[in-house]
């Protein structure tokens, strides 16, 4: 596919570098010269200097050929202006950024009056993220599937674990529980591991389930299972916004530390239930005077990475809340996970996700289309649910006689709401949803795992 993308800041970057390692032909476009030759070479793309809502120039990047243009600068009404001039001009499908809440109850609206595919929030898709995980507080990072019964978990198996030294085969007898280990991530290595396995301290391990089924599994180890009851937000940008509604909504005790005035009166504004602080948070005796020992969740959501990294030591060290960082360059992503930051949130691979997701179902031809997507493990692990369309050959075949390639599994099967962990006895059904866990990226249709 021929893909435009307009705007080379984070989420455009790692949005050309994903599109164009799936195959796609991408043109890249923005007003700064160095940005596009960096992105351009780094992504065998084209590259163009110049302004993506001049016709002329998107006329240049070859609109009137293109299947899609993503509008992801830092401007909300440039990016919908680059769509709209897109769709007057070559007829294309069109991704535009929002993210200022100010439009967030319009969005609908927008999309509709513009003729747009689709609308991507990076700040509200984080935030949701975040919301997610203290679902599970010890979790690094919770995913749903299936409308949201079906959990997805990252966990690190603790020293003293029951985990550690059981063979996944002895599981289900020792703990009596119903869940799935698709993944395990040791060191350096990803494994989708057989029923020999064995789980060791340390491992990061990848648990499916249904919510009661993960609930059940996670209290016969002894962790926690109810959210928790205050949060502490250092930032008062878009994303602790959109954060603090989610929180607030879930019963949570939100307070807000922000440094610059302005902002606070404009966060009392949108936000009257939480607690606004107007404070400099990187100074200890702020986070001590505002009950960091005590807090339950502590987010670090300023818009600098050495910042966000820095505070969630430094609350590391002292309290044993739920820790939350965002981080947006992914260069010393390795570094980073070896600090134990707690739940680690990349927007911008957050986003560039999301297009892909609606990107690969453009190409669907083959009878089944890709509902949800998840990376895992540094995008070295795809997890898809897939919905069953139309006849195919992987229907009503038990699963243990499909010959599925390499790396690749089916941890859920969903049929009329009611979802089972997969077995070999297990057979999928035109109208059914489908997870399929892989190491090899890129599949577009649950056809491209069968060999």
């Amino acid at each position: 596919m021929k893909i435009i993308i307009v705007g080379c800041g984070n989420v455009g970057a790692a949005l050309a570098e994903q599109l164009s390692s799936e195959g796609h032909d991408i043109t890249v476009i923005d007003t700064r010269e160095k940005l596009v030759e960096s992105v351009s070479v780094s992504c065998d793309a084209l590259g163009i200097v110049g302004n993506g809502a001049s016709f002329q120039v998107q006329s240049e990047a070859g609109v009137q050929e293109a299947d899609l243009i993503v509008a992801v600068t830092g401007s909300d009404e440039l990016n919908l202006l680059c769509c709209l001039i897109a769709r007057k001009s070559g007829g294309c499908n069109t991704i535009a950024r929002v993210s200022n809440p100010v439009y967030s109850e319009e969005i609908a609206y927008i999309k509709e009056e513009l003729g747009l595919s689709m609308i991507i929030n990076p700040q509200l898709a984080a935030a949701r993220e975040m919301a997610r995980t203290l679902k599970f507080p010890f979790a690094q990072k919770v995913d749903t599937f299936a409308k949201s019964r079906v959990e997805l978990v990252v966990y690190r198996i603790e020293e003293n674990s029951p985990l550690s030294g059981m063979m996944l085969k002895e599981m289900p007898g020792k703990l009596r529980c119903d869940v799935l280990i698709p993944i395990v991530e040791r060191g350096e290595q990803v494994i989708i591991p057989d029923g020999n396995f064995r789980m060791q301290e340390k491992d990061n391990i990848t648990i499916v389930g249904t919510q009661i089924k993960t609930i059940e599994f996670f209290k016969k180890l002894g962790k926690p299972t109810a959210s928790a009851r205050d949060a502490m937000i250092i930032g008062g940008g878009r994303t602790s916004i959109y954060l603090a509604k989610q929180l607030l909504q879930m019963g949570l005790k939100v307070k807000i530390i922000e440094r610059d005035s302005g902002r606070c009166e404009f966060l009392n504004e949108m936000l009257p239930k939480a607690m606004i602080i107007c404070a400099d948070a990187t100074e200890k005796d702020v986070l001590l005077e505002e009950g960091l020992a005590e807090t339950e969740t502590f987010v670090a959501n300023t818009n600098f990475d050495e910042e966000n990294i820095m505070l969630t030591l430094f609350a590391k060290s002292l309290s044993k809340a739920k820790l939350i960082t965002r981080v947006h360059r992914v260069s010393y992503d390795d570094i980073i996970d070896k600090l134990d930051l707690g739940s680690i949130i990349y927007p911008k691979y957050i986003t560039a996700v999301n297009i892909i997701k609606y990107v690969r179902a453009m190409k669907n031809s083959l009878g089944s289309k890709v509902e949800t997507m998840y990376r895992l493990n540094d995008n070295r692990v795809e997890a898809l649910e897939f919905l069953i369309s139309e006849q195919s050959p992987i229907v009503g075949i038990p699963l243990a006689e499909l010959n599925l390639k390499k790396n690749m599994i089916i941890g859920c099967i969903t049929h009329k709401g009611k979802t089972t962990i997969a077995k070999g006895q297990s057979v999928i059904r035109v109208g059914d949803t489908v997870i399929l866990i892989t190491t090899q990226t890129g599949l577009h249709d649950i056809q491209d795992a069968v060999k």
